[in-house]
């Protein structure tokens, strides 16, 4: 018995060493997945830092502005995870199109994509601009904070709608691997933003100090810099997503029911993912100003590794779906079966990284003790949590959806997190006295069944359609 039990314990190693070796030294996966990751990731760590900075910048005037910042950003959130849906989901279709080198199906799915983004953009611009302190009042009863979240709120509305045409054209550029001008669109960006921040937030050089104001003012002229630059340099190189306006707005009503049949789940998938992700900020501004301010700083500095997984899941989704439009339907599986092992190996690794990081926080932050060490409790949960949130990322984000299982990922994604995630952690906020990490960590509790579904899904391989035929 011992002798056979061995032997099963060696096969074991044996098979799961090649499988390792499958994916780790396998060049063409790698290369290929890291040539479209890397820049996505860099671009999105960027677009990280800038938010950063700003909450830095924020932060060195007191908790409440910090606070107040934080909360009005939560509308830029929901817009950007609406926006993030409709271009996700119209993903699906170029990476396809450009698998089959069909340009005019790219460029209609473009104009599609960018009507209704822009019709968000617009509606939230409105809303935030003549409501901004009924908006804020739903997250917060604290007047101080709602005060100077209306001063932030009702100026950097105005950037909503140029950073949702960049936004639609950026994610278009990767899915036929153009992802180098997101970078330097955003490193110029990120350049301005720090200059007009510490300009008009402190009033160097003469000019006022606007305090949050200015970091508003500073938001709406970085936007507008990025949405130049990329919408110059996509025409100047005649990148194939730009075309005529009949190429962009030929559509038919056969193409628009396919198209909102994927891009609907999806956008409905983000958009209710988003209000329980807002659905957070409201649980810990409801505990106090000390928990939320803590739980804004584990949440902004956390975007700089999670940009990772975000660059990641868009490179496997391109991957995926220019393989599905190639007819390569075994190389997708073959892909898909590799990051599985791929993802979950490198979380581990970069989750242990959070927590040194969190030791940086007394050197950037001027917050209270007690908000410092909150912050330190918080990253170790996150640390523990995140293989399994960045397994379950890649495999509804970047393989499901670039399948056209939409619908899957959905249901996945969206509703496991209102039936678990928020009213446990809801209830836990509302009838406990329990500290904030525990409520923190019953934020990730929808994250085990979520996996359990997602792999079930993939073994199916019902996840895998076709969508431009």
């Amino acid at each position: 018995m011992e002798g056979t039990n061995s032997l099963l314990m060696e096969n074991a190693y044996m098979t799961m060493s090649a499988r390792f070796k499958a994916v780790f030294f396998d060049k063409k996966f790698l290369t290929t997945l890291f040539t479209i990751a890397l820049p996505i990731m860099l671009q999105n760590f960027l677009s990280a830092f800038v938010n950063i900075l700003d909450t830095v910048m924020i932060g060195k005037l007191g908790t409440i502005e910090l606070a107040a910042v934080g909360l009005g950003n939560q509308l830029f959130f929901l817009l950007n995870l609406i926006l993030y849906g409709i271009g996700s989901g119209s993903m699906v279709f170029t990476a396809q199109f450009w698998g089959k080198k069909d340009f005019k199906g790219l460029q209609k799915t473009f104009g599609i994509s960018m009507i209704v983004a822009v019709s968000f953009a617009v509606l939230f611009t409105v809303c935030c601009a003549t409501l901004p302190k009924e908006i804020l009042a739903l997250y917060t009863k604290d007047s101080a904070v709602i005060e100077t979240g209306v001063q932030y709120l009702r100026v950097s509305a105005f950037c909503f709608i140029p950073f949702a045409i960049n936004f639609m054209l950026m994610i278009t550029l990767r899915s036929i691997e153009k992802v180098k001008i997101a970078v330097a669109a955003t490193l110029v960006s990120l350049v301005v933003n720090t200059v007009l921040n510490a300009v008009l937030i402190f009033g160097l050089f003469g000019a006022p100090a606007l305090g949050v104001r200015g970091a508003a003012i500073a938001t709406v002229v970085a936007r507008c810099v990025e949405l130049c630059i990329t919408f110059t340099v996509t025409k100047y190189r005649k990148y194939p997503v730009l075309g005529t306006l009949k190429s962009h707005f030929s559509f038919d009503a056969k193409f628009l029911k396919v198209y909102f049949l994927i891009v609907l789940p999806v956008l409905l998938n983000e958009s209710l993912w988003s209000f329980g992700i807002t659905f957070h900020h409201k649980i810990f501004a409801g505990i106090n100003t000390f928990s939320y301010a803590a739980f804004n700083i584990t949440n902004t500095i956390s975007q700089l590794t999670w940009v990772i997984f975000i660059g990641f899941g868009n490179g496997i989704s391109v991957l995926i779906g220019k393989k599905i439009g190639e007819k390569h339907d075994s190389e997708a599986r073959q892909y898909a079966s590799k990051v599985l092992l791929f993802i979950p190996i490198v979380a581990m690794f970069i989750g242990a990284a959070l927590i040194p990081i969190s030791y940086l926080v007394p050197f950037i932050f001027n917050v209270e003790p007690i908000v410092l060490s909150t912050v330190k409790k918080l990253f170790i949960v996150l640390a523990c949590c995140y293989p399994l949130k960045a397994c379950n990322m890649c495999i509804l984000i970047g393989l499901v959806r670039a399948g056209g299982d939409t619908r899957f990922g959905m249901i996945c994604d969206t509703f496991i997190m209102w039936l678990i995630a928020i009213p446990l952690a809801y209830s836990v906020s509302l009838y406990t006295a329990l500290p904030p990490w525990v409520i923190y960590m019953c934020l990730f509790s929808e994250e085990p069944l979520k996996l359990l579904l997602g792999l079930w899904r993939i073994k199916s391989g019902k996840w895998l359609h076709s969508v431009t035929d």
